[in-house]
């Protein structure tokens, strides 16, 4: 179920694949995540989902709010295991008053990109981005319908 990028030997758990039909990407960043033991056996396992989730500020930190990671059946029974909890990003200083900065004063959202391991640790790439509306979707889909057009010329000749 996980892809493998080859290039920077990064495992993707899971991936928000509407983001970037939702929204213009400006900027992307990769954030550490503070997880439980049984969530990172869950994670191995590849039971994540963070399609309906979204990064919320609140004083002065970075939160993932909305992630759903299942918990395996073999987790401890004295652990009550909250699949949706509020976790919290780890961020450098630096980049932490740039969302903020820009969240506040721009009017961009931050949006969770992908789920993956990185050198064994888990990473959550996120975005600052703002929404596209509908014609921007409609531009976007013809776009990539002329490119797929123009590859068949060329591969076909015709």
């Amino acid at each position: 179920m996980s892809k493998v990028n080859k290039l920077t030997d990064v495992v993707i758990i899971a991936e928000n694949r509407k983001a970037r039909n939702d929204y213009h990407i400006e900027e992307t960043f990769e954030a550490g995540l503070i997880l439980q033991g049984w969530e990172v056996k869950s994670l191995r396992a590849g039971r994540a989902q963070i399609a309906e989730s979204y990064v919320a500020i609140k004083g002065g930190e970075a939160w993932l709010i909305g992630a759903h990671i299942s918990p395996l059946s073999t987790v401890s029974t004295h652990i009550i295991a909250d699949s949706t909890r509020t976790r919290k990003l780890l961020l450098h200083a630096r980049e932490l008053n740039r969302l903020i900065g820009s969240v506040q004063r721009k009017g961009y959202t931050i949006i969770p990109l992908n789920l993956h391991w990185k050198r064994g640790r888990v990473k959550l790439e996120i975005a600052l981005g703002k929404g596209k509306k509908l014609f921007d979707k409609r531009e976007d889909l013809k776009r990539r319908d002329w490119d797929r057009q123009k590859q068949r010329l060329v591969k076909y000749g015709k």
